[in-house]
């Protein structure tokens, strides 16, 4: 899928559900509530996301620190919206890293660094989720009283989240069981003929080794010599989430819906690891309609549906339209196209690799 075909079903996909939404959930009372909307809150809102576009960034610049390299906080912020670009046109949301690491690249951050802050960055995500969603349980156990499907969806969410971390650990403890899997894996695909010759095998051997150990390396380089710089970076992935979720019972207010907070952040929370699972780009179609469903367990249902339409805009339609605007304006669209097909102008291949293997 290109680049401007994943952009092109991330819109016909988001804007057909959100108008499928709107057309079926609306009534007058919808319309009276929006019209007489606290005008101050909505700005409230668009803050808060503002706010947690800052601690993204923030948290770029620190995890960098923790690397022993450098990043601004205006690169941190391109970052950010270049994380939603990237994540909206691709299935399951797994767009944005390669978009990430090339940006910190073309600053001077060597690959393996820039794939250790990306990667870093993303499971620090996961990790707050893995312990907000049973300390909220705890705090207000009514919660998965009130609605069985969110309890099930919390139990699936721990299920996935506890083989990622299974995972990334066996990598970091294991790599050389890693890589043997992985070599298992390629010579699987030469029996099948996906990868035809012997040399193909061998320089797939090469690049697996040399990926898992400077992966390793710099991963451990995160962990061991930038630990209060981790320690920054766990606070601003707080309050990256709280602001994203507070947005909601933001809006909430602004129309008069009674909220608990804790209530709202428990259903965002579970809502958000979903959504990295679904096929879609960006998760389109499934963000709208899913969030007027879960939405539905807040708020009447005349509500939910443009509450999730209104709340997606707020949290990610302005960040994917400026990422839109970091590409073109940082990347190239053709550059853009190229690092989401997975390949790159020979000469930026040669630098690229040579630059790695510099830092290696």
């Amino acid at each position: 899928m290109s680049l401007r075909k994943g952009l092109i079903i991330f819109i016909i996909l988001a804007f057909g559900a959100a108008g499928i939404i709107i057309m079926r959930s609306v009534d007058e009372v919808t319309i009276r509530s929006l019209i007489s909307a606290d005008k101050s809150k909505l700005f409230l809102a668009l803050l808060s996301v503002f706010c947690a576009w800052a601690c993204d960034a923030g948290r770029f610049c620190a995890l960098a620190q923790a690397a022993q390299e450098h990043v601004s906080f205006k690169l941190g912020v391109a970052l950010t919206w270049l994380n939603y670009f990237g994540s909206a046109v691709t299935p399951m949301q797994s767009g944005g890293g390669p978009f990430q690491v090339y940006a910190l690249y073309k600053r001077g951050i060597p690959v393996g660094k820039g794939i250790a802050i990306t990667l870093i960055r993303t499971m620090l995500t996961v990790l707050i989720l893995t312990i907000a969603v049973p300390l909220i349980w705890l705090i207000d156990p009514d919660i998965m009283r009130e609605s069985k499907f969110l309890k099930g969806l919390v139990f699936y969410v721990f299920i996935v989240i506890m083989m990622t971390w299974a995972f990334i650990i066996f990598t970091i403890m294991r790599p050389d069981i890693f890589k043997k899997l992985g070599r298992a894996f390629l010579m699987f695909l030469k029996k099948f003929n996906i990868l035809k010759s012997n040399r193909k095998v061998i320089k797939s051997f090469q690049w697996l080794d040399r990926e898992v150990d400077n992966y390793i390396l710099n991963f451990k380089l995160l962990i061991d010599s930038g630990k209060s710089w981790l320690c920054v970076a766990i606070i601003l992935s707080v309050g990256h989430l709280l602001l994203l979720f507070s947005v909601l019972p933001i809006l909430m207010s602004a129309v008069g819906l009674p909220f608990r907070y804790t209530q709202t952040i428990a259903v965002q929370a579970v809502f958000m690891f979903i959504l990295y699972f679904i096929p879609t780009p960006g998760a389109s179609g499934v963000a709208e309609g899913g969030g007027a469903l879960l939405y539905s367990m807040l708020m009447p249902a005349n509500m939910a549906g443009i509450m999730s339409v209104i709340c997606r805009f707020f949290t990610d339609y302005i960040s994917i339209f400026m990422g839109v605007v970091v590409v073109i304006r940082m990347l190239g669209w053709g550059v853009s196209e190229n690092l989401h097909k997975g390949t790159l102008p020979e000469s930026e291949e040669l630098n690229l690799n040579h630059k790695h293997t510099k830092h290696e």
